[in-house]
């Protein structure tokens, strides 16, 4: 009483979104793997359920939906109003785009299993890895257009924006969570521990 609020966690949180992604639980898991508490929750958590961990940052996991989609998963106004680090993979990635005034389209061919991107921007969350990374894909859509002020990332063959950013908001359309992409590790920690 009469002092400043105090969170209920007192160490640096990432609440992790469920987009539905099979691989959801993995990206917490991964998340503690790099010494970062996380909490898991469903993709519509209030900003009431999520204040009192008083998160550091936000990622949005994959899911089945297509953005376009009537019942689609949503973007929760809390994650842009509270201006934290977000970092949106595949689905979160292209509702990102969605929500941000980019463009997401129909991919002629599904991505689906390996691939290989090509870092447009070391400078970024592929700071110090090489220029062509083995990944894991696993997606119908993709971004036709970044939304205002965004840069393309990386790109492979399928995808012009397999990765984009601006600020502390980043998208990746792939999966850096399974063994199946090997800097993904690497990746996930760039964003914890410098976006």
């Amino acid at each position: 009483p009469g002092g400043a609020y105090k969170p209920l966690v007192d160490h640096d949180t990432v609440v992790i979104l469920d987009y539905g992604s099979q691989y959801s639980q993995l990206i917490a898991r991964r998340v503690r793997e790099a010494n970062v508490y996380s909490e898991l929750l469903p993709y519509d958590a209030t900003w009431d359920e999520v204040e009192r961990l008083n998160p550091m940052g936000v990622i949005l996991s994959g899911g089945p939906a297509s953005v376009y989609e009537q019942d689609a998963p949503t973007l929760p106004g809390w994650v842009l109003e509270r201006d934290l680090p977000v970092l949106g993979i595949c689905y979160g990635m292209q509702l990102l785009t969605h929500v941000l005034g980019g463009e997401v389209g129909r991919a002629d061919e599904r991505e689906y299993g390996p691939a290989t991107i090509r870092v447009l921007a070391q400078g970024t969350i592929f700071r110090g890895l090489p220029d062509s990374l083995d990944v894991w894909m696993s997606h119908g859509d993709r971004i036709e257009a970044l939304p205002p002020g965004f840069k393309s990332l990386a790109e492979t063959d399928n995808s012009p924006y397999a990765a984009m950013g601006r600020d502390h908001i980043v998208g990746i359309q792939f999966h850096p969570e399974v063994s199946h992409t090997p800097f993904g590790t690497a990746i996930l920690r760039a964003f914890l521990y410098e976006v």
